[in-house]
């Protein structure tokens, strides 16, 4: 059961870094990699999902293989920011799996948008049909990437002091 006041200390952080990089490493290995038992790194990591410092584990697939290579970002801009508009396009836009990423923002725009679609032509048919239906859409501005040079997912971990 969660405390609430657990700190991971280095071992703890040395762990979260290896599952970071490689989810499938055994707890064999695990054990190995930071000195420890596989019963006291079984139960660290235990800990650690039980703290939520661990959230979930995934596969990275390759969008290039799967019709999802064409990535675009977009702002998007509501016609109102009331609370009831902002949590209809955040709910809207849960049920959209070519949105792989969507964050409320201040400043210019309200939410941007990752999205990943099989092509341009593709993303001009999900803007039109998807993204300007969206609850709220007042304007959206659009960046397709022409190339992506550095994704990753990894925190970087320091011990607290």
């Amino acid at each position: 059961m969660p405390e609430g006041n657990f700190q991971p200390d280095r071992i703890d952080l040395k762990i979260l870094d290896l599952l970071q990089k490689d989810g499938r490493i055994s707890n064999a290995k695990l054990a190995e990699m930071v000195s420890l038992s596989p019963t006291a790194v079984l139960a660290r990591v235990q800990r650690l999902v039980a703290e939520k410092y661990i959230l979930s584990y995934h596969t990275k697939l390759n969008p290039e293989k799967l019709d999802a290579g064409f990535l675009v970002f977009v702002e998007v801009v509501l016609d109102k920011t009331s609370s009831q508009v902002l949590d209809e396009f955040a709910e809207a836009v849960q049920e959209l799996p070519e949105i792989t990423e969507c964050h409320m923002t201040s400043g210019g725009f309200d939410f941007l948008i990752k999205l990943r679609s099989k092509n341009m032509e593709d993303f001009r048919r999900l803007s039109g049909l998807i993204l300007w239906k969206l609850p709220g859409v007042k304007e959206t501005r659009s960046y397709p990437v022409m190339q992506v040079v550095k994704e990753s997912w990894e925190l970087k971990l320091t011990a607290k002091k």
